[in-house]
């Protein structure tokens, strides 16, 4: 038998165990609830963003931010996480205050986390991209290669995410002029793309035009030409006839016939793809 003063100091301490929970309870209801709304906001947030609702993303993505803050602390991975989408929303148009967020978020994941974790490799590779769309590629590059090798340890040589870095960093070469050292990466890109998603899928057009601008660059006309016809029919069979990409390809391929004196073929190329941009504009005004 249990001695009963042994009994009464159990069932003393289960007491005030139990007055504490039911203390602590509504606490933890409204901590519950706080951050149920901040999720909800990201959820709204993000989705947003893909409409291309950039004004309407950014009071949600900031007000989830301060509920992480003020529920979880300053540096918490769901903070991370805030900063990471609040980065990528500015990353869109105003750069300025997306590098700040995204090395904030940097830091706070390579603190809590593996070096080698995937949230990680996100934000390394959103910093990049960020960097080279600056034309920052001294600090780009060495991010996106860092987010490469761990996509590659973690997915493999042949994911999506993989062949996504591959691409940045084709275009960062290629906006410096290192010809030789961008396709490579952008060959490697396509291989993937085909592999994984089909000849047909938009992605595989987007790396066409990237690998096409390249030849085009160096003023390898014949190899360009090709690839380029290849990416304006997968943009007109999956986007449509008038889509802005559709426009792009044909202004590259104009330029392309005009920089050989090719301008019967280069005119109608150039105009038709000024007629897609000013329908463009028509239809959307605020844009």
């Amino acid at each position: 038998m249990i001695d009963p003063k042994l009994r009464g100091l159990l069932l003393g301490i289960f007491c005030m165990v139990l007055v504490s929970m039911q203390a602590c309870a509504p606490i933890a209801l409204e901590i519950a609830g706080e951050l149920s709304l901040a999720e909800s906001l990201t959820v709204q947030g993000l989705l947003y963003i893909r409409q291309g609702k950039y004004s309407q993303a950014e009071p949600l993505l900031k007000r989830a931010l301060a509920i992480y803050e003020k529920v979880l602390g300053p540096e918490h991975r769901d903070v991370a996480r805030a900063l990471d989408n609040l980065g990528a929303l500015y990353a869109q148009s105003n750069y300025s205050p997306a590098e700040p967020l995204f090395k904030r978020a940097l830091a706070i994941y390579e603190k809590v986390l593996q070096p080698d974790h995937l949230a990680v490799a996100r934000t390394l590779n959103d910093l990049g991209a960020l960097y080279s769309s600056q034309g920052k590629y001294s600090q780009a590059e060495p991010l996106l290669k860092r987010a490469l090798a761990i996509y590659e340890k973690v997915f493999g040589r042949e994911h999506l995410r993989v062949a996504s870095v591959l691409q940045y960093l084709g275009l960062l070469y290629t906006e410096q002029g290192k010809y030789a050292e961008a396709k490579p990466p952008l060959k490697r890109a396509l291989t993937i793309y085909e592999k994984v998603l089909g000849r047909e899928h938009r992605d595989v057009a987007r790396t066409l035009n990237d690998l096409g601008a390249l030849y085009g660059s160096q003023g390898k006309y014949s190899q360009a030409e090709p690839l380029l016809k290849r990416a304006l029919a997968i943009y007109e069979k999956v986007l449509g006839r008038e889509h802005l990409r559709v426009a792009n390809v044909l202004q590259y391929l104009g330029l392309l016939y005009t920089e050989q004196g090719k301008y019967a073929e280069a005119k109608p190329l150039l105009a038709r793809a000024r007629e897609i941009r000013e329908k463009y504009v028509r239809q959307n005004p605020g844009n």
